[in-house]
């Protein structure tokens, strides 16, 4: 399993981004937490729930709720147990909320043969702010790595939690259930590169972090982007 464990402090101290790299896809973790407060919440709990735990209690993190991205079973095997530690409440895009309770659709089993299935305590959409840790943080509903993947982003910290739909010079796999080439790439080129100011740090569901301006210039989507500026 991988085991990376990064951060990022602002420079004004405000906030911190932990990245946690986790189970057998190395699907990345983030602990958001506010640096004055140390409230906090979990962005897509992958797998590994102990050392998560580990870490939370390190940075003397409050956790007030689990955000999932989207409804893959890499994406949340270790919400269920840390929500029940911390008592909070776990939060999907709602056309993703049934993809949690499908062991099938949510890939764990034709993956690993596992029936995993998770049930969500709430379901957001498209526009909502969710409140957390001291800031407003706006869910971008962005279907086509699944048709409820959303991302969140928070506007004064120019940040945004993508998920599997934007990657670091790539973008989500849409060959599975609910999937579509065409979706995704109108929420990148639309709602993500074309939407979104060029220094926002993006933080996917795997590899590495980028910006806007750096996708911009090299995600595979590029070519589309200019049908969209018409729109």
């Amino acid at each position: 399993m991988a085991t990376t464990d990064t951060n990022e402090t602002s420079a004004q101290a405000k906030f911190k981004i932990v990245q946690l790299t986790v189970g057998e896809l190395a699907e990345n973790c983030y602990l958001f937490i506010n640096e004055q407060t140390k409230e906090g919440f979990i962005v897509d709990p992958g797998d590994e729930a102990s050392r998560i735990g580990v870490r939370v209690a390190h940075e003397q993190m409050t956790p007030k709720a689990i955000l999932l991205t989207h409804g893959h079973f890499d994406h949340f095997l270790a919400a269920d147990e840390l929500a029940k530690r911390y008592e909070i409440p776990i939060l999907i895009h709602e056309a993703d909320a049934a993809l949690l309770e499908d062991p099938n659709g949510n890939l764990a089993l034709p993956f690993f043969g596992m029936r995993s299935t998770l049930k969500a305590d709430r379901t957001f959409a498209d526009g909502e702010i969710l409140s957390l840790a001291g800031y407003d943080f706006k869910v971008i509903h962005t279907p086509g790595h699944t048709r409820g993947s959303a991302c969140f982003y928070q506007e004064e910290l120019g940040i945004c939690f993508s998920g599997d739909t934007l990657f670091c010079e790539s973008l989500g796999r849409t060959d599975f259930p609910g999937g579509s080439v065409k979706d995704i790439v109108a929420s990148i080129c639309k709602r993500l590169l074309l939407a979104l100011p060029e220094n926002t740090v993006v933080y996917p569901g795997h590899n590495e972090q980028t910006t806007i301006e750096h996708e911009k210039k090299y995600n595979p989507t590029v070519p589309y982007l200019a049908r969209f500026t018409k729109d």
